[in-house]
């Protein structure tokens, strides 16, 4: 059967750029794989190895200008005739890079074309795997929160082993090659007309395994400690705030670096003050009379009592402002301000005395000195009438 155009097969122009080819290949190449193609896999291994042969020819430029020039006879003149070209064969038991060579980035072709399609080649390396990080939660007082503190906490986390020094040997002695990967850190695997690289489960990629491991970490280099560690809260953190500290997490394996840890700050409740930002609010109760009066009265702030003078006729919900009284910002010598909201409070258990006293101020007082009340008559009288 006479060849197609390879052109044709890979569905460019005969003036396509070297990215045009490989694009096309890269299109064609994944769609007739016989994973994806499990129904009529035999067609689809044929159509692949025919999207790569006209790939191997096109990308190369010298075989091209042949190609171009004379066809097929021409390049089956070049190597000595048709028995001649079997340079470009498709034996299923070779991987990409027998078949196809190194890619121009240095991988594998096969890792090139298909990395996005089996994932990328897991190849040994002497670089470790990180440690985890941690997370701890820590609960501080509201004026601890205000001004910062430094607190001493315990965290139980594995760390390198002393006497290995991460490398999980007994001291004095060498690991060995891995027998099953030859400590390349991967095994290949046949899977339809070429072979499939993964990680070596024998030694989990690492190339070699280790026959005399330390005692201490029994291999695995590293060992679970307690340890304390110094926590530096700064001024004005909030609730549900999170510090890091770098590398005070989980040691890493075969010298990978450290985890951080996580500090998740949570402020007990306070049984005066509340907090929106960096404003602190509190309620303080007063009596009738401190109202109507006006008073002069100590409330209490982060910093100690302070005093506050009530004006005469304080209504109930009132707020007073207290300057630079509130929490700091973070990284900064300002401060928010306190909020204190006065609360009128009604008395009870009055003696009878008491009782008379109150009569007769609001028979003297009708209408005079509550506007409010007064206000509140006059239109009761506009909308029903006098009666």
């Amino acid at each position: 059967m006479a060849k197609r155009d390879y052109y044709e097969i890979l569905g460019i122009s005969k003036d396509a750029s070297p990215q045009e080819i490989k694009k096309a290949y890269r299109r064609l190449a994944i769609k007739y794989h016989p994973d994806r193609n499990q129904g009529n896999s035999k067609e689809a291994e044929e159509k692949f190895k025919e999207v790569s042969e006209a790939y191997k020819i096109l990308s190369d430029s010298k075989k091209r200008e042949i190609y171009d020039q004379y066809g097929h006879a021409g390049l089956e003149a070049e190597v000595g005739g048709a028995a001649g070209f079997r340079g470009f064969d498709f034996d299923p038991f070779k991987t990409f890079e027998e078949v196809f060579g190194r890619g121009s980035s240095g991988r594998g072709f096969g890792e090139d074309i298909f990395g996005d399609f089996f994932g990328r080649r897991t190849r040994r390396t002497e670089e470790g795997e990180p440690g985890s990080d941690l997370r701890y939660a820590l609960e501080i007082s509201f004026e601890e929160a205000a001004f910062g503190v430094e607190k001493e906490i315990k965290i139980s986390r594995y760390e390198t082993c002393s006497t290995c020094r991460g490398k999980g040997i007994k001291p004095g002695s060498h690991p060995q090659t891995c027998p099953s990967c030859q400590g390349t850190g991967y095994v290949a695997f046949s899977q339809g007309f070429f072979s499939v690289s993964r990680t070596c489960t024998r030694c989990q990629g690492r190339g070699n395994i280790i026959k005399d491991p330390c005692r201490d970490c029994r291999g695995t280099g590293r060992v679970r400690r307690t340890r304390k560690i110094k926590v530096k809260i700064p001024a004005g953190i909030d609730h549900g705030s999170h510090l890091r500290l770098g590398r005070e997490g989980e040691a890493g394996t075969r010298g990978g670096s450290a985890g951080d840890l996580y500090i998740a700050l949570h402020l007990k409740p306070h049984p005066i003050f509340k907090r929106e930002g960096n404003t602190v609010i509190c309620e303080v109760p007063i009596s009738f009379a401190q109202a109507a009066l006006g008073a002069e009265i100590k409330v209490p702030t982060l910093n100690g009592r302070a005093k506050l003078k009530i004006p005469p006729g304080t209504q109930n919900n009132k707020v007073f402002r207290l300057r630079g009284m509130g929490i700091p910002y973070l990284h900064s010598s300002s401060r928010g301000d306190q909020w204190v909201r006065v609360i009128v409070e009604t008395p009870v258990n009055l003696s009878e005395e008491q009782k008379e006293l109150l009569k007769k101020f609001n028979e003297l007082g009708q209408g005079n000195g509550q506007p409010k009340v007064k206000d509140f008559f006059n239109k009761l009288k506009q909308v029903f009438g006098s009666s």
